[in-house]
Parts: structure tokens; sequence; C-alpha cells
């Protein structure tokens, strides 16, 4: 290799060099980012993170970035947070959420993928960016386009949550709605990536885009002390995620930086579009698309690019895949927020009705670490939950109102007004 890292083939490992490439040419296979780890056993040490800060670059050695780029801002750095409330109530022990809801600048951990597509964008001298979207990486490159000075156009399908279209206009990036689903979106940006001379980040970019998701796993790791946990869920949609995070761990095993030991990879997908999930239990060989249908638009990829590869990684490390309704949804992201504070957008809820699924099937052990997944923040999708909170009503600002006001919410209760009075 001319650079420690450079796209190869999935399938037939053929060798592509770095460009803006996203298939083989040969077998039309995807491609994928592979390092040259010999020399990254070398270059790539523990200690070198130490005195860097906390984000997505203190692992810049192990992202295919050109040669002495420095990350223009502060992605990642994520918390993990431990289990206080849900993970006693589930009757499990050492129950973690990391928390990408919290991500910057845009609230999702595609704020990770982005960072390390823009990288590329810059090394192959595109002008203009952009994207096929449901949603969260809509937002993501337009805060970082216009954080870097590029032109953003993104596409995105019609109906989605218009708490994400404002958070992609709001950054000024020209948006084209489509009158389908995201699958028609995509294809048609595979189309404009052939036609214009645009670094489309999840299409002819997408090798470089997804390396971004193993920060997501190398936080992980670190923040457990430098070991791997036993269980990961995982919210899939594309399914790259899941892939990205177990490829972290295996790069950390091999670098030496964490003992090998099983990690079992857990899917987790809406019922209203769970081509994945679908195949893992039905034993498939490989999924069925499916036209989505769920408040989890994130979520709502009907032919998932990296499905099989999903699927096979599942399988592979001795997981499951599973699926939950939309009332679950809802129901398990006010139980997030009730129970550990963290307000999480519709995939959220995905992966913490999953998560109780696979506790109650017996596939989590009570006594086993066990990481969840949260990609994106409640804000974004509050259509979804809003009709469950309605106002409550007005009263007067005398003291009086308010202790009648009290009555009337205690009134179930054998709680008196008087016992809360100083």
């Amino acid at each position: 290799m001319s650079d420690l890292y450079e796209l190869r083939c999935r399938e037939c490992g053929k060798s592509w060099g770095n460009e803006p490439r996203s298939f083989c040419e040969d077998c039309f296979s995807p491609l994928e980012v592979v390092y040259d780890y010999d020399s990254l056993k070398t270059s790539a040490r523990r200690e070198n993170l130490t005195g860097r800060d906390f984000n997505m670059w203190r692992y810049s050695e192990l992202l295919p970035l050109p040669k002495d780029y420095t990350g223009p801002n502060a992605v990642g750095g994520t918390p993990l947070v431990a289990s206080r409330k849900l993970g006693r109530e589930w009757g499990i022990q050492n129950l973690y959420f990391k928390n990408d809801a919290v991500c910057f600048p845009s609230l999702s951990f595609k704020d990770r993928v982005v960072a390390t597509a823009l990288a590329a964008a810059r090394r192959f001298k595109f002008e203009t960016v952009g994207c096929s979207s449901t949603g969260n990486l809509a937002n993501a490159v337009a805060a970082q386009a216009a954080q870097q000075g590029f032109d953003a156009c993104v596409f995105i399908p019609a109906d989605l949550e218009p708490a994400k279209v404002l958070n992609t206009a709001v950054y000024g990036a020209r948006i084209v709605r489509i009158d389908g689903n995201y699958d028609h979106v995509n294809r048609l940006c595979a189309q404009i990536a052939d036609r214009f001379n645009w670094g489309l980040v999840n299409v002819n970019l997408r090798p470089y885009y997804s390396e971004g998701s193993k920060t997501h796993g190398f936080e992980i790791a670190e923040q457990l002390g430098w070991t791997l946990p036993d269980n990961v869920v995982v919210p899939m949609a594309g399914g790259s995620l899941i892939t990205k995070i177990a490829k972290a761990f295996r790069e950390l095993v091999t670098l030496g930086w964490v003992e090998a030991k099983p990690v079992r990879f857990f899917g987790a997908q809406a019922t209203g579009c769970s081509p994945i999930s679908d195949g893992v239990k039905r034993n498939l060989s490989r999924f069925e698309p499916q036209k989505p249908n769920t408040i989890a638009r994130s979520l709502a990829i009907g032919n998932p690019a990296d499905g099989p590869y999903a699927i096979k990684q599942i399988r592979e490390s001795g997981g499951w895949a599973d699926d939950v309704s939309d009332p679950e949804i809802v129901a398990a992201i006010k139980l997030l927020a009730e129970t550990e504070g963290i307000f999480a957008e519709t995939a959220g809820g995905v992966t913490t009705g999953v998560t109780q699924k696979l506790i109650e099937q017996g596939r989590i052990g009570t006594d086993e670490t066990t990481v969840v997944c949260i990609t994106g923040n409640g804000l974004k999708t509050t259509d979804a939950i809003i009709g469950d909170f309605p106002l409550t009503e007005v009263i007067a600002p005398r003291l009086e109102a308010f202790e009648a006001f009290l009555d009337s919410q205690l009134a179930s209760s054998d709680v008196a007004v008087g016992a809360h009075k100083a």
C-alpha cells in the first residue's frame, strides 16, 4: 500500500487504491477500507492517546485520513452511561447506554461518519457534498459542510420528521425532497454521483464514511477500561454500524490494545421495517426487502446495503436480532427517559425495546456486561410521542389555585396537600 490503508473488494479482494468509489467493477461487490496492520502495530500505540482530547480524532491512526490531517471539530467523545434504574428493573447487572444522542454537532452518531467522509471529500477535492438520508445524516452533512466550507445538497424522503428537516435547513443546505421512500432516494443519489462531480458521503465516499462508525466502538472499549463487553445491542438501518463496531473491536485486539474475548452482537429494528431481523429469525441466507411502515424513520431502509454483512456478523457472534412495534417504541422512549434521563429518538426506542425483549427471552445474561447503542436525540422525533403528553391546565398565579391544582393531581392517592406544605 502507498498509504497505510486502501480500498479493497469485500468479496473478490481486488485492491482499488484510494479514490471516490464504493463498488468493485469486477464483481460489483462493495468496497471496504483495509489497513496495513503490521505497520500500525508500530505506529499506533495505546499510549499515544495520552494527552489527546476525548473525541473521535484521538483514534486518527485507525481511520482513513489524509496524511497529517487534523480533525476540524470535536465530533464524538460521548458518554457511556451506567444504568442506575433500568438494569435493576430488568434484573440485570452491568447495563450501559452509549449515548450518541449528545454527539457534536448535530446530536446523532452520523456526525462520526460524516467527519471521515468529509476528510475524504477534501482529499479528493470535492467542493459540493451531499447524501441520501432518513434525517440524521442530512443533519450531520449540513452542519459539518457549513463548518468546513463545502456546499451541501441533501436528498430526503418527503415524509421526513419536520424537526429533522428543520435541523438540516438551518445550516443552509440545499434540500431536495423526494416523493418516495429512502430506497428511491438512494437510487437517485447513485445516478447523481455518476453525473455530477459531487462527494455523496454514503454513495461514492461510502467506504470512508462508514469507517467513522468504528469510533463508537473504540470509545466503548476505552470507557470500559480497555475491555470488551459481552453484548452490544445496535439499531440497524443500512446495517453498517453493527459491522463497524465489530471491526473496531477486532482492530483493538489485533493491535494489542484489548484482550480478545467473545462479544455477541444483537441487532434491533422496527417491526414496520425489519428486513435484517426478519432474515435472522427466519434463518434466511439473504434478507427479503420490505416496504417501510414505521415511526422509526431513521431506521426505515427496506433494502439495506449492508444487510447481508449485518446478518453474518450477528450469526457468527452467537447473537440475535429482534424488532418492536410502534407502540413498543414509544413506550421504550418514555421508559428510558423516566429511568435513566436519556431522551432518545425513535431509533433509541427501538434498541431499548429490543433489549428488554432479549432479556425476557433469556438471550442476555443477568451478570453480563451489555452496551445499548443510543444513536440519536429525542428532540428530532417529538412528533412520535407528543400525543402522549397533552398540555396541563393553566392556573392563576395564586397559591390557592396551585393547592386546588395539586389536590386534583393527587386525588387518586392518599397524599394530602398539607403533606407538601412547608
